[in-house]
């Protein structure tokens, strides 16, 4: 039986790096949860970073019974899933005709859409607001759909570009020679070995459309189309604020997060054409 190596000092100072790491990491979640089952009191001066004396599970309930926090909640998977949608079919569809297709005005359309990473998302705040306003779309689940696919596009078609350039040529040649039209090329072909790539997009798309608040805030006044950031503004009070349904509700709109990522993060380093090409 072989004896097992001793650890190296080297190797043993690492270990000790990523653990502090990995502790500086998951704190803010513990902290989080704990924040969510302690009254103020604790919080603010008995105890607030224990663990909770007093578990208190009724902050769950109360945000959900009293904060319309599950009305918040779907109307930010529904506005999240729609703006996914929205830019992974229509970044990939102008990918493909930027990057596979040859046609006039193709560099300046290109040129077009990169120039949307130079503009702040909320720099157009009022100009969105008006062409909402003027298309009766405010007080919609639309109102946040549609400006948030817009200003995820450019990143969208960003990182489509620099994963279709990786594809081999070849593959279309071949499926063109064996009679397939354009439309069978993009989704039997090309479609499929952009999966890594849609997960990446599906990733940056969900992180700027879950956690907006302005857009969401100015668009969407209505409780009933509100979003859970501004749902979970809005339980803070004028001269008392309960706090720890507000970490619940902070909770609420970071597990998300977490499964998103846990989810997509094995499709996102997985080969771009494994499988590919046999034989």
């Amino acid at each position: 039986m072989k004896k097992l190596s001793k650890l190296s000092p080297g190797r043993a100072v690492m270990y000790l790096l990523l653990s502090a790491w990995a502790f500086i990491q998951l704190f803010p979640l513990y902290w989080m949860f704990t924040f969510s089952l302690k009254s103020n009191q604790e919080i603010f001066g008995e105890n607030p970073v224990g663990l909770p004396k007093n578990w208190l599970w009724s902050n769950y309930t109360n945000v959900v019974e009293n904060a319309h926090m599950l009305t918040y909640f779907f109307n930010s998977v529904i506005v999240t899933v729609a703006s996914i949608a929205v830019v992974s079919v229509f970044g990939m569809m102008a990918t493909f005709a930027l990057t596979r297709m040859v046609w006039r005005g193709r560099g300046a359309m290109r040129m077009f859409y990169m120039l949307g990473l130079s503009i702040p998302i909320h720099a157009a705040l009022l100009p969105v607001f008006i062409m909402l306003r003027d298309m009766k779309l405010l007080n919609s689940h639309l109102s946040l759909v549609i400006p948030y696919s817009a200003f995820a596009l450019s990143m969208a078609i960003l990182i489509f570009i620099g994963f279709i350039s990786g594809i081999p040529t070849e593959l279309e040649e071949s499926a063109c020679l064996d009679g397939c039209s354009i439309y069978g090329i993009f989704f039997r072909i090309i479609l499929p070995l952009m999966r890594p790539a849609i997960s990446v997009v599906a990733i940056f798309t969900f992180l700027q459309c879950w956690n907006e608040l302005l857009f969401a805030s100015t668009y969407a006044t209505d409780w009933h189309y509100r979003t859970i950031t501004v749902g979970i503004m809005e339980m803070t009070g004028q001269f008392r604020t309960e706090w720890g349904p507000i970490g619940a509700g902070l909770m609420a709109a970071t597990l998300p997060t977490l499964l998103t990522y846990v989810l997509l993060s094995d499709k996102v380093r997985s080969s771009l054409v494994l499988g590919a090409v046999k034989g």
